[in-house]
């Protein structure tokens, strides 16, 4: 099998034992889950349907930001605890993967669970000189970390910009260097705080994931990834805070998503141009908006048109009015060299699409995880 490695820029042939680990980035519970997010999981759960016929065992885990700036403003907004906020979208954002037919992942830990990980984290990156103390807050020094930048091969400016658009603040007077990011920072009068030794105060975004995958997975993953809009800043400072403490490689293999856009610009909270998988799920057959999804290659980025819907639903129903009794097994040959091929799903469709008639293409649908 083959893919896609963001950092070495390259379609590589996976090297892999029996178990694959995965992490793939979650959502923040704030709001539903729009197409970008639905991309994202269909990709990893593509991805672990096929390595799962090749005869290996998969762990895939998902986090839950459920303390962060965006949460808690929302929470603020509407007047609610952000727990009861996160713990209403948590359970939305289940169904909606349960109606895509999603597999479960192995675990899905919130960032809050993680606390006393996230404090011995930081506290290993004071101890190894990466990180230091200022204005309350603890930071992360990207001087000391030379691989800085060789995930996203972004310059200084292009990181400068991308930062200060995603809540890095490169103005803070704290920081030894504007890149610099934030590990721990003290809470807000009116938002939650865990005790530390540098004080009282919660986690920045980087660290929780960070956290996460080492205690679920430990200090090497397969396969990491997420929406292509994560790779800077939050992929980039990860594996620096990572292997700046492990002293390991943090990722063998990076996969991201393509960015899902409408009207002319990535779908988005912040934008609020959003497709949410609930309301699709309500307007045709979850088998229709998974194979509307399917037609696209997880790569690129495209944009949702009603037009992507009708051709799920007409593939959708010329697959469940063809049942064949003719053997399937070519078909699912084909459909599995798609796969192997940086996980060509369009490929795959328009293997089944033109099988002769009377083809069974069960097997080869149920690779793709359509369950008509």
């Amino acid at each position: 099998m083959r893919l896609y490695d963001t950092r070495r820029r390259e379609i590589l042939e996976l090297e892999l034992g029996p178990l694959v680990t995965m992490y793939s980035c979650g959502i923040t519970p704030y709001d539903a889950a729009h197409l970008g997010h639905a991309a994202v999981y269909l990709t990893y759960d593509v991805l672990q349907r096929r390595l799962r016929d090749l005869g290996h065992e998969t762990r895939c885990v998902r986090n839950v930001t459920d303390v962060d700036d965006d949460i808690l403003r929302k929470a603020r907004e509407l007047g609610v605890h952000y727990l009861d906020l996160a713990a209403q979208e948590i359970s939305r954002f289940d169904r909606d993967m349960l109606g895509l037919g999603i597999l479960p992942v192995h675990a899905e830990p919130r960032a809050t669970s993680a606390i006393p990980e996230i404090l011995s984290l930081i506290g290993r990156a004071l101890d190894a000189g990466v990180a230091y103390e200022a204005g309350g807050a603890i930071y992360f020094r990207v001087a000391r970390f030379a691989d800085f930048g060789a995930l996203s091969h972004l310059g200084r400016d292009e990181m400068l910009v991308l930062a200060k658009e995603n809540g890095g603040n490169p103005d803070d007077p704290h920081k030894l260097d504007p890149l610099d990011f934030v590990l721990w920072q003290p809470s807000l009068a009116d938002e939650p705080a865990w005790e530390s030794r540098w004080g009282p105060g919660r986690p920045g975004w980087h660290i929780e994931c960070s956290a996460l995958a080492l205690r679920e997975l430990g200090e090497t993953i397969d396969v990491h990834g997420g929406g292509r809009d994560l790779i800077f800043p939050h992929h980039e400072c990860e594996a620096a805070q990572s292997e700046s403490v492990t002293g390991r490689p943090f990722v063998r293999y990076w996969v991201h998503v393509g960015l899902v856009g409408l009207n002319g610009a990535k779908m988005s909270k912040s934008l609020g141009n959003l497709v949410f998988v609930s309301e699709l799920l309500e307007r045709a057959p979850a088998a229709a908006v998974r194979l509307a999804l399917l037609g696209h290659h997880y790569r690129g980025d495209w944009t949702w048109t009603d037009a992507d819907l009708d051709d799920g639903r007409r593939r959708a129903a010329a697959y469940a009015d063809s049942a064949g009794t003719r053997d399937g097994t070519a078909l699912l040959d084909d459909v599995r060299v798609a796969l192997d091929d940086d996980l060509d799903a369009p490929a795959a469709l328009r293997a089944i699409d033109a099988a002769p008639r009377g083809t069974d293409r069960g097997p080869a649908l149920a690779l793709l995880g359509v369950n008509l």
